[in-house]
């Protein structure tokens, strides 16, 4: 699994791995117990023990360091998902395992690091390079699953593929776009199976 990318500018001087790493991780902790919109570079520079001019060297603005932790928690997503569609024999129970742990693992950040959360959904109301890289590869995902249930004669194959990816799309964004998904708790626990099973209804050859 690639870690997610974001295409914002983050380096400015020395190529430092590790400095680089520890702003992100004193960062990381200080939104997480202040929130993303109430923190300063000149918060986390006094947080750290860098001077703000020494932070600039590696990033070249607050979203640059949100960026970075925005990839991270939007990659551990990913991840589970991928492991989870991995986990199924078809392209049936991916579909559901798709929708499910997106769901679910959308949830379990909302509820246990909910600042990192707003982070996210901060990033994906305004069309950060990280979200966007989030979304295309689960789309992509979503793309593999529908392809492989055609080859194998679970879904049907008149509608075009890219139509009919962006409809599910549609359909799955209540509850997987962090944005949204925080209007629409009160349905999690069975909306996305409801949602699923409508899913695959239209699926069917």
């Amino acid at each position: 699994m690639s870690e997610i990318e974001s295409s914002t500018p983050q380096a400015r001087g020395p190529v430092d791995h590790s400095v680089r790493d520890q702003i992100v991780e004193a960062a990381e902790a200080h939104f997480s117990h202040y929130g993303y919109d109430k923190t300063t570079v000149s918060d986390l520079a006094k947080a750290i023990g860098f001077s703000k001019a020494y932070i600039y060297k590696f990033f070249d603005s607050k979203q640059a360091i949100g960026e970075a932790i925005c990839s991270k928690t939007l990659s551990t997503i990913v991840a589970a998902v991928e492991e989870a569609v991995a986990g199924a024999t078809t392209p049936t129970e991916k579909f559901r395992r798709l929708f499910k742990t997106l769901a679910a693992t959308g949830v379990s950040l909302f509820f246990n690091e909910r600042k990192l959360y707003d982070i996210a959904a901060h990033s994906a109301g305004e069309g950060w390079p990280s979200a966007q890289a989030y979304c295309e590869r689960i789309r992509g995902i979503l793309t593999e699953v529908i392809r492989e249930g055609r080859e194998a004669g679970e879904f049907e194959r008149k509608t075009p593929l890219d139509e009919t990816v962006h409809a599910i799309d549609l359909v799955m964004q209540p509850y997987v776009n962090p944005l949204l998904l925080q209007y629409n708790l009160d349905r999690v626990e069975e909306a996305p199976t409801q949602l699923s099973n409508l899913v695959l209804r239209s699926l069917a050859p």
